[in-house]
């Protein structure tokens, strides 16, 4: 449970991550869209005008296509393709619809192509990126003369400003494209945790069988052949075949047991370790050596569920998680500081499932609240 909560909480700082990248990279969008809509303002022909205001927006919509398609790795490479196609032609249809517009007052079409500079990271391959750019600046310093504007001034605002904007650009995309990729490590290091688990638990099993179901079979060969010929003696090899039978099963179901059971030990490293992983401060006080068994692995099954409130239920910056033994008594505490965000309380599932399970056990449960510090305290008796 413990590590499906991180993987939750790990994706919705993903999502958070994501969000924040495309509302960083709308900036752009914003500039493409507003300074040149200053020359569409300026632009004392109507019909140029509105024309060139077709043009503005339609290059923004197919601008904003493109940064979306680069921080959703979901999306299909021909959703992509579609999408930079698009964005292609709006800019090939911007020269004649906004190039005119607001000639020699105002560099309209020379912030278009500063947005054009500042997307080729995104769009093509570094080998490619300068080519792109030259091309644009050429576009632009054509327009730049076609329109009596100042070519220096073109070439100023689509070199300059373009080269800000692809570094910023590419310097946002690349972050996002590490968070990705760090989930996607994360996800396959699971699985092959979980692998090999698996594995292991095959061969402890075939260790314990194989050589059980051997002699299983052989004694059952046996006594199909002696049937016929010295029933007693067949009758003892069934008998054989059924202690086998038996003892095998045993020998199973305590491989099966000890692949279950968990170290309290352990339990607490993991859930430390996941927690600092997603964000949390955490320290802990290891259990003591002399808990029996049965009263380490209640602990660990509150520990894994105290985890888990931590991740699902607060925003915690901070968790401390204790362990001790106090004569005849065992404690669990896990304090943490997200009581001000959205918790579990007594009622829960999980911490009435948890109740239940100690008080079989003669221990007790106990949650409370003090300003934002949530605290969890489980008890048990123990032998002295």
């Amino acid at each position: 449970m413990t590590q499906e909560a991180a993987g939750s909480r790990a994706d919705r700082r993903l999502r958070r991550a994501r969000t924040a990248t495309l509302v960083s990279l709308a900036t752009g969008v914003w500039v493409s869209l507003l300074l040149p809509l200053v020359g569409v303002a300026r632009e004392p022909d109507v019909v140029r005008a509105a024309l060139g205001a077709v043009g503005v927006v339609g290059f923004a919509a197919g601008q904003a296509a493109v940064l979306y398609a680069a921080v959703t790795p979901w999306l299909s490479q021909r959703w992509r393709r579609r999408s930079q196609s698009g964005l292609a032609a709006v800019a090939l249809l911007t020269v004649p619809l906004v190039g005119p517009v607001a000639a020699g007052a105002w560099p309209t079409w020379a912030w278009l192509g500063a947005s054009l500079v500042g997307m080729a990271p995104l769009l093509v391959r570094p080998p490619v990126v300068a080519a792109v750019a030259a091309a644009t600046l050429a576009v632009s310093a054509g327009v730049g003369l076609w329109s009596g504007g100042q070519v220096s001034r073109f070439l100023l605002v689509t070199g300059g400003v373009g080269a800000g904007t692809a570094a910023v650009n590419w310097l946002q995309v690349w972050f996002w494209d590490l968070l990705v990729e760090a989930r996607e490590g994360q996800l396959a290091r699971g699985r092959l945790a979980a692998a090999e688990e698996r594995l292991r638990l095959a061969r402890d099993v075939h260790d314990v069988l194989g050589h059980n179901l051997t002699v299983i079979a052989l004694k059952a060969e046996l006594a199909a052949r002696l049937a016929e010929v010295d029933a007693e003696r067949a009758g003892r090899e069934a008998s054989e075949v059924q202690r086998l039978a038996t003892s095998a099963l045993a020998e199973v179901r305590a491989t099966v047991h000890g692949y279950r059971a968990v170290d309290l030990a352990d339990e607490l490293a993991a859930v430390a370790g996941v927690l600092r992983s997603c964000g949390v401060r955490c320290t802990t006080v290891p259990p003591p050596a002399d808990l029996p068994p049965a009263a380490a692995s209640d602990l660990a099954a509150v520990l894994r569920e105290a985890g888990t409130n931590v991740l699902r239920h607060s925003r915690a910056g901070w968790c401390r998680i204790d362990i001790v033994r106090d004569g005849d008594v065992a404690r669990l505490t896990v304090a943490n500081d997200g009581a001000a965000s959205r918790g579990p309380d007594e009622h829960s599932n999980g911490l009435r499932g948890l109740t239940d399970r100690l008080a079989e056990a003669g221990g007790r449960l106990r949650v409370r609240r003090e300003e934002n510090v949530f605290t969890l305290e489980a008890t048990l008796p123990v032998e002295s």
